[in-house]
């Protein structure tokens, strides 16, 4: 018998975690139960920001998937993972927590401004989804990246985690969409982002100035094997870039769901 699909949805925010009903978080809600649907398993996965409402959501830690120590910029921080179920549609979100990063902090920042800090936060979200996969020795097929908060995906996996027997034959997909930041990460960026296996030289083109929302995306285009267009308000530049790859591309269209991504990924496994 054929073993199903799988695909890691490493989403930056999920309806009703977070409360405004926004076209992509409502989508980053219904497609992993879609796919579900249809056969595939799935992970999802979000930062714990502060203002998901842990009672209400009713999340609670995973002992066994906590307590991982992510190193950043020689300074350690303990990975906290919780888990919340929608028993409507059977699904699990699992979510990313820390002290630091993301305890009683709103999303990407606050009334005073984006926090200063959000560079470490993608750091620190990014490697603790990839190491709690690897945890659970899980094998995706497709790793489906939402927000801008997830970029780094594409370079740690086909960098850091190439040897991981869980992720070499995993297809990396980026979700370019309308959101972005405005306060350009530090020119130490680079430095605090190298672990084993990935070197200064995998990343030069963000190497040495402040890293904007456009030289962020365009690494992450860089290192997907395809990109998906999933807002009508693109940065224009950055959707160039893309177009530019020479890689799969799903255009935005209004009329594109669940079966359009299906049908895209579908392709993209032959």
């Amino acid at each position: 018998m054929k073993e199903a699909n799988r695909i890691l949805f490493v989403s930056q925010e999920i309806y009703p975690y977070m409360a405004e009903e926004t076209p992509i978080r409502i989508l980053n809600r219904r497609m992993p139960e879609w796919f579900q649907s249809k056969g595939w398993e799935t992970r999802t996965f979000m930062p714990k920001f502060g203002e998901v409402n842990e009672r209400r959501n009713q999340l609670h830690e995973v002992i066994r998937l906590s307590g991982v120590n992510i190193i950043i910029d020689d300074t350690d921080h303990q990975l906290i993972m919780k888990v919340a179920s929608i028993q409507s549609a059977r699904l699990q979100i699992y979510f990313v927590d820390n002290d630091d990063y993301f305890n009683r902090r709103k999303g990407i920042g606050d009334e005073t401004g984006e926090y200063p800090d959000n560079d470490e936060r993608t750091i620190f979200y990014v490697r603790s989804v990839l190491e709690t996969v690897r945890k659970l020795r899980w094998t995706p097929n497709i790793v489906h990246c939402s927000g801008w908060m997830s970029a780094l995906t594409p370079v740690y996996l086909k960098k850091a985690y190439s040897d991981t027997p869980f992720f070499t034959k995993a297809k990396v997909v980026v979700s370019l969409e309308n959101e972005e930041y405005t306060k350009p990460f530090s020119t130490q960026f680079t430095k605090k982002m190298l672990i084993d296996g990935l070197r200064q030289n995998d990343v030069r083109s963000i190497a040495g100035f402040p890293v904007g929302y456009e030289e962020l995306m365009r690494l992450a285009i860089d290192y997907a094997d395809a990109i998906v267009v999933g807002g009508d308000k693109v940065n224009q530049r950055v959707l160039n870039y893309a177009q530019t790859s020479g890689k799969p591309m799903m255009e935005y269209s209004e009329n594109n769901g669940q079966q359009e991504y299906m049908d895209f990924y579908n392709s993209l496994l032959g």
